[in-house]
């Protein structure tokens, strides 16, 4: 235990984000945290979760970055999480500034972050550094889609589209014609990536490295895609291919399953991180297909399942705190294996609040 409360600031705690996650799990150690909490509106779900909350400006917003140091100052703050991909950017385009404040910024490198921000790249570094990827095609018009010769295929932004947004799958190129129609009209490019697997090979994966680029250690969860909580899309597999399952499916980010170390998934996940130079969170999407690990998507921050790998023993932003900034050895740690399931939960915030 530390003898006083340690000052952390959470941003973007409202209930789907990441920040609700880093907070869930840092209440669940046994150090004594004081947390500060942030958020774009005051309906916020996680504020009754904090210390003090305060809203702040979008991360877009010329204010933000004023809004953010004035608070660190006012609450000596020591630790700083994002809590939105728009806010992850702006802090590590300004890491330096929270740094001559004495606060730790657990992040990646801007170089790692714009990496795995556009899924092409991603793939091309994988493909290049030889790890298995699904086919994955740049679509630019209604005309260049002709060239896809493999399907059934994910169709997606490329570029910064959490979420599971604006995602499809088209099963020949009657489907890739439509969806290609609408989402150039959205966007001004996407990608195609082979679906590959059926919807129980699915993980996704928590891989940690400290801010030197040591190994911390990793978990990974066994999706349960099919239900409604954790599916967006689910439509009968009309190819042929028996091999991909009955139905094809994506999930719709909201992780539920079985929780364990699956060495034959993780430890891939450690190769490709340790390979990007990861220096904080990765979180990997991918699926186990004969054997081999396909990743099909890497988010290069905390994820929508931190508090599930806390909740096994995985506590990923307690372990960047106790090594970086308390400066302890972490011990190996203890994970427990089993089945997380998700809900949902309501709070009051009364009107005076």
């Amino acid at each position: 235990m530390s003898r006083h409360p340690i000052n952390v600031m959470i941003t973007g705690i409202g209930g789907g984000s990441h920040g609700m996650q880093i907070l869930k799990a840092l209440l669940l150690s046994d150090l004594d945290y004081h947390i500060i909490g942030t958020d774009t509106t005051p309906f916020s779900f996680g504020r009754a979760l904090v210390d003090r909350f305060q809203v702040v400006p979008r991360a877009d917003d010329s204010d933000y970055l004023d809004a953010l140091t004035q608070l660190i100052r006012i609450n000596d703050v020591k630790v700083l999480f994002h809590g939105s991909e728009p806010e992850l950017k702006v802090m590590s385009e300004n890491s330096e500034v929270f740094r001559k404040l004495g606060v730790l910024l657990p992040i990646n490198t801007p170089e790692v972050i714009h990496l795995c921000m556009n899924k092409l790249n991603t793939m091309d570094f994988l493909k290049h550094h030889g790890f298995p990827v699904p086919r994955t095609t740049l679509i630019t018009s209604e005309t260049n889609y002709h060239d896809i010769d493999y399907f059934p295929v994910v169709c997606k932004p490329h570029v910064e589209s959490g979420g599971s947004n604006n995602v499809f799958i088209a099963q020949d190129g009657d489907d890739l014609r439509i969806v290609s129609r609408y989402l150039l009209k959205q966007v001004e490019a996407f990608i195609t990536q082979e679906y590959i697997g059926d919807s129980d090979s699915e993980y996704t994966v928590g891989v940690l490295c400290d801010m030197d680029g040591e190994l911390i250690g990793s978990l990974a969860v066994k999706r349960f895609i099919m239900s409604a909580l954790s599916n967006r899309i689910k439509i009968l597999n009309r190819t042929g291919r028996s091999e991909l399952g009955t139905v094809l499916a994506i999930s719709s980010g909201i992780s539920q399953g079985e929780i364990g170390p699956f060495p034959n998934v993780t430890q891939p996940c450690e190769r490709i991180a340790l390979a990007l130079g990861a220096r904080g969170p990765v979180n990997f999407q991918c699926r186990l297909v004969d054997g081999n690990v396909y990743v099909f998507e890497i988010n290069p921050r905390y994820s929508g399942t931190t508090s599930m790998r806390a909740m096994a023993g995985f506590n990923e932003p307690d372990l960047m705190i106790r090594r970086h900034l308390l400066g302890q050895e972490l011990p190996p740690v203890n994970i427990a294996s089993g089945v997380v399931l998700r809900g949902f939960a309501e709070r009051l915030i009364p009107s005076d609040g």
